[in-house]
């Protein structure tokens, strides 16, 4: 069927990167792509699906989950309980039986994405000494295409060419490490502070300006260092940030600072909720929101972009690139954990959590999760996310679809916080309601264009035909809990409900040029600082498929 030519006939078209926002037209869709019209009037589809009174869109994309790699595999093997009541997806012609959950299965992950109309995600942090891993997960996640970040902000090689002034030798080593892990973006997790609170002498990092034992170099540096450097090379996707202090009280002056430390380059700070902070670190209750003064200068700024991390009220599982966050989150709940050193790189935490909505601690980081969507002027730099699974899981994404769209609702549920929480947010006096196309653009056509992926987001010719109907209704949630169709490269995959078709999707990955002559001193420091040898650390573009 994806060479075959395609109608999509009458449906009611939200394609916002091309400036048709719910009009009435066809689509054509051949070999994979959306097409113009026939110039015969003559030809005739092979198929013509009717999409009268429905909502077409294109497939959305998830900039930031966490789906593959060793920390996401080892987070479904610390849930056993949540597997055994979690349900399951069941075995068909066309999918493998899987697990639910608030960490599923592959076989899952890719179908309950498409499911939702969903038909690209990027995992936000793997070590490249693990890249290899995360591919094996990849190949094994049907429907999606899919890519990754790779972990940089503690690299030892990094932090030294930053040290040295090596800007140029940075540059490089950038280029080549997203070429060997096979990545698509640069990412910075707590940069110094992992690297830190592994060598249990300083702890974890408190500011931007603190210098890092053994390295010599603070924070603000990695940041600006490695933000000029993904500049230069031209990489579709801007440096990807998890400032410091994620989810401490008080972070919102550390998050302003790594805004600050980007200098004017592109920057892209993930999950900002959880950055957005008042209050003292030692007094609970003077925790409150601090979004105003950040999204007033997110919205000042056009090289800043934000996915929002929002979160959600019941049980998940917190696992993260940042280590010393994830033995923080252990010391509050009280709950199992792990935590894993990856060599010269980086480290992980895993953590089951709750979150409740009686909870003022929690209530408040629900309220300033939507807050960032209603203050932010410009759709176009707010992603829609939860961090799946750290805020809730991506399934989740319809019913903060109705919460922004639903004023009437969302103040229904404001009502069942407690009322200490409403008064440290603004989020009770916010009236805006979000339209289908502002839907559109949180969800497909910004993260897109943040990503650089000119083929995805959008329905022009030329454009991926990635593709996802919907039946219009008033409860938005259900609307967008179950596509009436979903296109993946032109093969319909859902219909009805359904999955109609196997399908593997394909990996997004850059390879940026950079002088060989490098490479020699790489391969020396590599040599000698890690346990396996530099030919065997580079994934083969023939082992992606």
């Amino acid at each position: 069927m994806s060479n075959s030519l395609l109608k999509l006939a009458g449906g009611t078209v939200y394609d916002p990167a091309n400036g048709i926002h719910g009009e009435v037209r066809d689509l054509w869709v051949a070999g994979g792509r959306i097409v113009p019209p026939p110039a015969d009037p003559q030809v005739r589809p092979a198929r013509t699906i009717d999409a009268s009174g429905l909502v077409v869109m294109p497939g959305g994309v998830d900039m930031h989950c966490h789906i593959a790699g060793p920390k996401v595999n080892t987070a479904r093997k610390m849930r056993p309980e949540e597997k055994r009541r979690a349900p399951a997806v069941r075995r068909t012609a066309f999918t493998h039986s899987g697990t639910l959950g608030s960490v599923p299965s592959t076989f899952a992950t890719g179908y309950r994405y498409a499911g939702l109309g969903y038909t690209t995600a990027f995992d936000a942090a793997v070590p490249p000494l693990s890249a290899r891993h995360a591919h094996e997960e990849f190949a094994d996640t049907p429907c999606i295409d899919k890519g990754f970040y790779v972990l940089m902000g503690n690299n030892h090689y990094v932090m030294r060419a930053i040290r040295e002034g090596e800007s140029e030798r940075l540059r490089g080593f950038v280029a080549w490490l997203l070429g060997a892990a096979k990545a698509y973006a640069a990412k910075i997790v707590n940069p110094g502070g992992v690297e830190s609170w592994k060598q249990r002498q300083a702890g974890n990092v408190s500011d931007l300006d603190q210098k890092i034992d053994h390295f010599e170099v603070t924070p603000r540096q990695i940041i600006a260092g490695l933000a000029r450097a993904a500049d230069e090379l031209h990489l579709p996707h801007a440096v990807h940030i998890h400032p410091n202090n994620l989810g401490l009280p008080g972070n919102w002056t550390t998050t302003l600072e790594t805004m600050k430390a980007l200098d004017g380059h592109r920057g892209h700070i993930a999950h900002i909720q959880f950055h957005s902070y008042g209050g003292g670190e030692a007094d609970e209750d003077t925790f409150h929101s601090k979004t105003v003064p950040l999204v007033d200068y997110v919205n000042e700024h056009e090289n800043i972009t934000v996915d929002v991390g929002q979160v959600l009220f019941g049980r998940t599982t917190s696992m993260t690139g940042d280590g010393p966050l994830g033995y923080y989150l252990h010391q509050i709940y009280g709950t199992k954990w792990f935590s894993n050193d990856t060599e010269n790189e980086s480290g992980c935490g895993i953590v089951p959590i709750e979150y409740k909505n009686k909870s003022f601690i929690h209530a408040i980081q629900w309220a300033i999760g939507l807050e960032w969507f209603l203050l932010a002027k410009d759709p176009w730099r707010v992603v829609l996310t939860t961090d799946h699974p750290n805020g809730g899981s991506f399934l989740a994404y319809p019913q903060i679809i109705r919460l922004l769209m639903d004023r009437t609702w969302r103040q229904e549920v404001l009502k069942t916080i407690p009322a200490k929480a409403r008064r440290r947010t603004r989020l009770a006096e916010l009236d805006r309601e979000y339209s289908l196309s502002e839907i559109c653009i949180i969800t497909r056509a910004a993260p897109a264009r943040i990503l650089g992926l000119k083929n995805k987001g959008h329905l022009g010719p030329g454009a991926d035909a990635d593709v996802t109907i919907y039946t219009p209704g008033e409860n938005p949630q259900k609307m967008f809990e179950l596509p009436r169709y979903v296109i993946k490269s032109g093969r319909v995959l859902v219909e009805e409900g359904e999955i109609r078709e196997s399908f593997t999707g394909g990996t997004h990955f850059v390879q940026p040029e950079y002088d060989p002559a490098l490479e020699p001193h790489i391969a020396e420091w590599f040599e000698r600082a890690y346990t396996i040898q530099f030919r065997n650390y580079p994934v083969d573009e023939s082992y992606l498929g």
